[in-house]
């Protein structure tokens, strides 16, 4: 029925561990559900843990206070309490010193067990009427009046079906007309209606479904409780039609009821009649529900394990409460549902088996494509070192007829020489090879037994050539003569730049060993020691420092002698 719901803050959000210490010690009795943001039938049956803390929160006779916490708040605090599931609640006594019990999953009914075995009561005072207007005895009188009316009302309905619809209207017609009666009068305003849900017409559970339907009327207040009508009228003072509004819009329970006449005592309509419904079962009252419904998928769901089961397998978490009830299954059903089933299974795993065979193809076609690609890159690598050999072998053969070549013409110009001075070479040929040029030797005629001196050449030099005769030096590789030579001469300068006062250093000794072996051999280096200002000694047996040699000229070429070393 399309009444009006309102919720009340009675659910204690509990967001720390600290939180939680706190809410079971401030309270004599608590209710803590440990839960978590992603189990569906946490979330699917939270509503009714609000409608459940709203009636303990409401009912005087009960002290007990509901909280909840979710295990991201708690971390490694949940270990304390032993959780081992989700939803689980948990009861604790005397200030949170005991824990009484607790129950693992959603299960009010038990929850509601664990309470009233755990004695969560308190003494009850004395009851004030808040939503009459009337006081005095007037009012005793007229919630007394009403009772009696309701308590006949439910014996009539007893008899409804041996009367006949006529009837049964009238004696409906007069006890609403002394129900309004006992009621203070008010300005009239807008009528309170009540229709059925126009979306269960066609299901077996609707509430306006019988044989006559047209003739029978519904009460909507038939299967209200007595004892909680009661409890409303005679011990809290409300007026039998408030406390009627009261449990058909509060959920059927006294804190409800209790809830939504202080929402809506001051409503111009609160105490009009309430009006029945024709074409209802009449002894049908309140729509409970018969089932529950997930709001994303639209799967009707029998209970509350099947709900948890929809839950876990879809990840759903939007459920509501259903008045279409759910037709159990016959054995043919059943039987055809099995085949059904098993038809689905076989499916699946042929699917599966013709899945898994592509994929054992596609992996052959890879390790195959694989293969083919390793020998692929293999034969180009070989294929690539073998032109690189053949690349070597090239330039070994290049190599080999440069230097038969350069033999050759080495040959040539000893020849020549030989022609040119009758006979004698002037060159040397050592162990690694022809050098022309080279080791110069005074090769004395043993043929020519004159006596007669030899007129030795004169050796024109010329500063400018320095850098010629440096390098003329430096071109000798074999043994690294040409470094050796180009050591001596610039510790002989060096000795004349650093020592310029030093008289051994202005005269070097032409038949020393070191000048033989290292300087006299080499074309160019006695040049470089005359372009700097030595002088051959008359005596002709070495060589002295002229008295205007420029000390500054000698020390450039010095440095030059050091990067011709260095280059080396």
């Amino acid at each position: 029925f399309p009444f009006k719901s309102f919720k009340m803050a009675t659910l204690h959000e509990l967001d720390s561990p600290d939180a939680l210490e706190s809410f079971r010690i401030n309270n004599a009795n608590a209710l803590v559900c440990f839960s978590a943001t992603w189990c569906g039938p946490c979330s699917a049956s939270k509503p009714q843990l609000e409608d459940l803390a709203r009636s303990y929160e409401s009912d005087p006779t009960i002290a007990l206070k509901v909280g909840i916490v979710y295990e991201h708040n708690l971390g490694d605090a949940l270990q304390r309490y032993q959780v081992r599931a989700f939803p689980t609640y948990i009861l604790y006594v005397q200030n949170g010193a005991k824990e009484f019990e607790r129950i693992e999953g959603v299960n009010f009914e038990g929850i509601k067990q664990i309470v009233k075995s755990a004695g969560c009561k308190m003494e009850m005072g004395t009851g004030y009427s808040l939503g009459g207007t009337s006081t005095g005895s007037d009012n005793a009188t007229s919630a007394a009046d009403a009772r009696m009316k309701r308590l006949e009302k439910f014996q009539i309905n007893n008899v409804t079906n041996n009367n006949g619809p006529e009837e049964v209207k009238e004696m409906k017609d007069e006890e609403m007309k002394d129900a309004a009666c006992s009621a203070p009068e008010q300005s009239p305003d807008v009528e309170m209606e009540v229709t059925p849900d126009p979306g269960d017409n066609n299901k077996s559970s609707e509430l306006g479904k019988t044989e006559n339907n047209d003739d029978v009327t519904m009460d909507v207040t038939a299967n209200l409780s007595a004892e909680m009508i009661e409890t409303l009228t005679q011990t809290m003072g409300f007026s039998m039609i408030r406390a009627q509004k009261g449990l058909l819009n509060g959920g059927g329970e006294i804190e409800g009821a209790v809830e939504w006449i202080m929402q809506h005592q001051d409503d111009n309509d609160i105490d009009d009649p309430i009006c029945t419904i024709p074409g209802a079962n009449a002894s049908q009252g309140i729509i409970k529900a018969q089932s529950y419904k997930c709001n994303e998928c639209g799967k009707v769901l029998s209970n509350m394990a099947n709900l948890e089961l929809h839950a876990n397998k879809t990840g759903h978490s939007d459920f509501e409460e259903s008045t279409q009830s759910v037709k159990p299954l016959t054995a043919e059903e059943k039987a055809a549902k099995i085949l059904e089933i098993k038809s689905l299974l076989k499916a699946k795993r042929d699917e599966r088996e013709e899945s898994e065979k592509q994929e054992n193809i596609d992996r052959e076609k890879q390790r195959r494509f694989m293969g083919k690609e390793m020998t692929k890159t293999r034969e180009e690598m070989e294929r690539e070192q073998r032109k690189r050999e053949a690349l070597m072998r090239k330039k070994e053969k290049e190599a080999f007829k440069r230097e038969r070549e350069r033999i050759r013409k080495e040959l040539e110009k000893d020849k020549m020489e030989r022609m040119a001075h009758k006979g004698k070479l002037n060159s040397k040929l050592g162990i690694d090879g022809y050098h022309p040029d080279g080791i110069q030797y005074d090769v004395s005629n043993t043929n020519d037994k004159q006596d007669a001196p030899v007129e030795k050449p004169k050796v024109k030099v010329s500063s400018e050539k320095i850098d010629e005769y440096i390098a003329k030096v430096s071109s000798y590789k074999a043994g690294g003569d040409g470094g050796k030579c180009l050591k001596v001469l610039k510790l002989f300068l060096k000795n004349v730049v650093e020592y310029p006062n030093e008289p051994k250093y202005k005269s070097i000794n032409t038949d020393g060993k070191a000048y033989k072996q290292r300087v006299k051999p080499f074309l160019g280096a006695k040049s470089i020691l005359l372009a700097v200002g030595f002088k051959i000694k008359e005596s002709g047996d070495g060589l002295v420092l002229a008295d205007d040699a420029d000390l500054d000229f000698i020390g450039k070429i010095k440095t030059k002698l050091e990067d011709a070393l260095s280059k080396y």
